[in-house]
């Protein structure tokens, strides 16, 4: 071997210790799958949703301003293939209504009657379902005021009410709460606090991950649009903390949230300055710290839609894409994800 020889081997050795290894392209993640595009339900927003024995439940909900809001329950064990339970529950405020599974039963609560009708108003009835057809109510008037657009979560044992507005199109600032109420039956409620520190505002939404409850975004529709896009979390729901001031996610109202795969979740919304709808998904396990979940296929942007959790999935229907929807959506994401996110 001569000289020269041995000089340019070691050259390319050289350079190849030096070069760093390409990385891998990054498993695509999974895709939005759309289950039907039109479910067997009037296309609608605003409607109340939760999860129980199994199934996806549906409630009332808003098709236009000028009539008053529909009554009927729906439910489905895969999202393709809906059942009408009832076409007219004795609830009547479906409209921004506030809905959730508690002790084994479904429990529907507030919320909005006749749009912007003469006879509007809002609610602080409570009923609650075994079956979504036979309907107890269990307080005429909880402690807290009527209201519709609030948060609702189970945490340690109770129902909490968290915030929201006593008036839809005709209210205004002084309209808008943040007190926050709990309950352990749905007829006798306790204030934990009158005022919780974060801004008054409704169209929000709230999430229990790990030993707190979490509120963010929301704000207020008419006469005066504000959008917020901060995070506030507690563990006793008296005092609060704000875990951050602005997210990534625009500052917006009519968004839907659930806890999937140990990540609080923020899906869609709207927000005004222009009026936006918005179409992205971005999930966070302190609230602090959000990434947006990008994928190639998913939902048109939308809001006040339904969001669930059922069967390892993340689900989205109807809502607002102008025009309305009937569509349900479904995402898939396995075991232990996000392995490296």
């Amino acid at each position: 071997m001569t000289l020269a020889t041995r000089h340019a081997i070691c050259s390319i050795v050289t350079c190849l210790l030096f070069v760093s290894p390409v990385p891998a392209a990054d498993t695509p993640q999974p895709a939005w799958v759309r289950v039907t595009e039109k479910a067997e339900w009037t296309a609608r927003d605003s409607q109340g949703e939760l999860v129980y024995k199994n199934r996806l439940w549906l409630f009332g909900g808003w098709m236009n301003s000028f009539e008053a809001p529909p009554r009927d329950v729906w439910s489905s064990a895969d999202g393709k293939k809906w059942t009408q339970v009832t076409a007219k529950a004795p609830w009547i405020h479906s409209d921004l209504s506030m809905s959730l599974t508690f002790k084994n039963r479904m429990w529907f609560m507030g919320g909005w009657y006749n749009g912007r009708l003469p006879g509007h108003s809002a609610s602080n009835q409570v009923w609650s379902s075994t079956d979504g057809k036979v309907w107890t109510r269990a307080t005429k008037a909880a402690g807290w005021t009527p209201r519709l657009a609030a948060a609702l979560v189970q945490f340690k044992g109770r129902m909490w009410m968290l915030g929201g507005t006593e008036n839809y199109y005709f209210g205004n600032k002084k309209s808008l709460k943040n007190d926050v109420w709990s309950s352990p039956d749905g007829k006798t409620w306790t204030r934990a606090t009158d005022n919780a520190g974060w801004t008054p505002r409704a169209y929000h939404q709230a999430a229990v991950l790990g030993d707190r409850m979490f509120v963010f975004g929301g704000g207020n529709y008419v006469p005066e649009y504000e959008a917020f896009n901060d995070v506030w979390s507690s563990t006793d729901g008296v005092h609060w903390t704000r875990v951050t001031e602005k997210t990534p996610w625009h500052p917006r109202l009519w968004f839907t949230s659930v806890v999937y795969r140990n990540r609080m979740w923020v899906l869609g919304g709207w927000s005004n300055n222009p009026s936006k709808n918005w179409g992205d998904a971005w999930y966070s396990k302190d609230g602090k710290t959000w990434t947006e979940y990008k994928t190639s296929t998913t939902w048109k942007a939308r809001h006040e839609h339904s969001a669930y959790v059922l069967g390892g999935k993340l689900w989205i229907a109807g809502g607002h894409a102008r025009p309305l929807s009937s569509e349900v959506w479904s995402l898939e994401l396995p075991d232990g994800w996000p392995a490296s996110r």
